[in-house]
């Protein structure tokens, strides 16, 4: 298969399919959850729904039109491709706000704000999968954050939220603002778990006396990839220690941890581990190799 740009054929017609599927699931979100409660969501998604909710202007036009900034961002700062994207998804979805007719679900409010944040959530978390976004709040964070290295990206969205929810209070009143925020939860939780998965990555580094010992337990016992790292030791009790040591280095999915961890243990007590989230791992021996 003769790739476009970079780009397989197969690629584009799964990023579709994921961003119409990504459409779709928000729009039940909004359409068969939120929007008849007059819940909203954080972001620039929840800010267009707080200004039609206000201003009675319908949310499938200031869904687009609140986006266009950060779609010409993202286009000069990421690329044409995302830009492209992006600008699809968003446009389908403003298509299928005004156009699709989805049932009102449930008149029960707390159902309505976990499970609207539900497809909302799997709606941006699918988009993402395929290259897109239906809410630039990311977009905008994450170039704030590229030029002033000491914001993090978190924190931005977590003070824009915190405005908007803060004007729900007060346009909404304050029950309508705390169901948003636990709709805004889980949406977020939601996003994690679609862009992540149950296999969310974990770095693990272990320094111990036994290395080749550990080491052979990982690669034949538990079938990982693992890295051996030259090392030194440093400071401790005894002041500095100019011995040479070996530190292993291996990725394991998050389920994996607790399995990984007590092997060490058998192996080495007092064995130094630190372990990390990572975002994601490509290549090498991530997932458990097959045995034959």
């Amino acid at each position: 298969m003769k790739p476009i740009q970079g780009i397989t054929k197969r690629s584009l017609v799964k990023d579709a399919v994921l961003i119409i599927a990504g459409i779709f699931s928000a729009g039940l979100g909004l359409k068969g959850f939120l929007l008849s409660s007059h819940f909203i969501d954080g972001g620039v998604t929840g800010i267009s729904m707080l200004l039609s909710s206000t201003l009675q202007i319908p949310l499938a036009v200031l869904i687009p039109i609140i986006n266009l900034p950060f779609i010409v961002m993202g286009y000069r700062q990421i690329g044409l491709a995302f830009a492209i994207k992006s600008t699809c998804a968003i446009a389908g979805l403003a298509l299928c706000l005004a156009l699709v007719e989805f049932p009102h679900v449930t008149p029960d409010l707390l159902l309505t704000s976990v499970f609207g944040g539900f497809f909302i959530g799997a709606g941006i978390g699918l988009a993402m999968r395929g290259g897109a976004v239906l809410d630039g709040t990311e977009v905008a964070a994450l170039l704030i954050s590229r030029r002033n290295s000491a914001i993090r990206v978190g924190d931005i969205i977590l003070g824009m939220n915190i405005f908007i929810f803060s004007a729900a209070a007060y346009f909404l009143g304050i029950d309508i603002a705390l169901y948003s925020m636990l709709t805004y939860f889980t949406a977020s939780k939601t996003v994690d778990f679609i862009i992540h998965g149950i296999e969310e990555y974990t770095a693990v580094l272990i320094v111990s006396d036994h290395h080749e010992e550990i080491r052979e337990m990982i690669s034949e016992k538990l079938n990982k990839g693992v890295t051996v790292l030259n090392s030194e030791k440093g400071f401790g009790k005894r002041g500095l220690q100019a011995q040479e040591t070996k530190v292993l280095y291996s990725v394991v999915t998050r389920l994996e941890v607790s399995r990984l961890r007590d092997a060490i243990a058998e192996i080495d007590p007092l064995a130094f581990v630190v372990q990390h989230g990572i975002d994601d791992a490509r290549g090498g021996i991530v997932k458990e190799r097959a045995l034959h």
